[in-house]
């Protein structure tokens, strides 16, 4: 099966694509992931997209889509691909498409976490971590059992990511809502879209998404 996740930024699609990676036996194909990792092979698409990278801009869709087919190939007794990152846009798609049409397969199943922007916002702008052993914790949702001293390692120092902030995470759901949002109308017409409540708690956002897959 190939899978493709939508959803705005800390809907939790990484989470639940490593979860069907050990689960399902799917290769998750992270976009971020697979450039990084080709630039520090320094294979040939990772030449280019780091002189890319390394001037701020955007890397093109061919240098993606062609490491995106690179992975495919070399997984080809694989059980299928999740996609996590991409496509981010309708060209995108259209691109993705023909590359899995060209080696006979498609898109078998479009997940949408679906989430509310306002809850969102309040879920990742109160996210920090202890910066000694790394545990997660919450402002509302998940505090340590004692103020500022972390419930794993007894830490006393904790971290907030630069980019939590309410005004960058509602620039990237407006890039969502403008760029992404379109590929469910996309994938609908061609039947293959399941939703699911990206809200709710990881465990019953993990059965749902197994129902959405295993429904006929």
């Amino acid at each position: 099966m190939n899978l493709v996740l939508l959803g705005p930024p800390g809907a939790g699609k990484g989470t639940q694509a490593k979860r069907l990676q050990d689960q399902r036996a799917l290769v998750q194909l992270s976009t971020g992931d697979m450039l990084r990792a080709a630039v520090a092979a320094g294979t040939e698409l990772g030449r280019k997209a780091g002189e890319i990278m390394e001037r701020g801009a955007l890397v093109p869709d061919e240098i993606v889509i062609g490491l995106i087919a690179e992975r495919m190939d070399a997984d080809k007794g694989g059980k299928g691909f999740i996609l996590d990152g991409f496509p981010r846009t309708i060209g995108q798609a259209e691109a993705l498409d023909r590359l899995l049409e060209a080696r006979g397969k498609e898109v078998d199943r479009v997940v949408v976490l679906d989430v509310d922007d306002d809850k969102l916002v309040q879920r990742i702008t109160g996210r920090f971590t202890c910066a000694t052993c790394g545990e997660g914790y919450h402002d509302l949702f998940k505090k340590p059992k004692v103020e500022g001293v972390c419930d794993g390692c007894g830490g006393t120092t904790f971290t907030r990511r630069k980019d939590d902030t309410e005004e960058v995470v509602r620039a990237r759901l407006t890039a969502y809502h403008a760029q992404t949002k379109p590929l469910i109308a996309y994938y609908a017409k061609q039947g293959k879209v399941r939703s699911v409540d990206g809200m709710a708690d990881i465990e019953t956002v993990q059965k749902e998404i197994d129902q959405a897959l295993d429904a006929a």
